[in-house]
């Protein structure tokens, strides 16, 4: 078994904002009180994000594929 890579908030929000293009470590830190962020462990003062975790956050905030703004109040 491989041990889980573990990435902090600042990192974790780096992450995803260079593979998505949104998230910032405010955004985190923020979603981690008032919930709807991804997933994290806590290692004393420490959130530890799993990039797995933050990709699957990640790809429940991104739409299908649309043509104009009208098509997502329809969906």
């Amino acid at each position: 078994m491989h041990p889980a890579h573990f990435l902090r908030r600042k990192a974790a929000g780096e992450y995803l904002k260079s593979k998505y293009g949104f998230g910032s470590e405010k955004t985190l830190a923020k979603l981690a009180c008032i919930g709807g962020g991804p997933e994290f462990r806590k290692a004393g003062t420490a959130a530890l994000y799993e990039p797995a975790k933050l990709d699957e956050w990640a790809a429940a905030k991104i739409s299908a594929p649309v043509r104009s703004t009208s098509e997502l109040a329809a969906a």
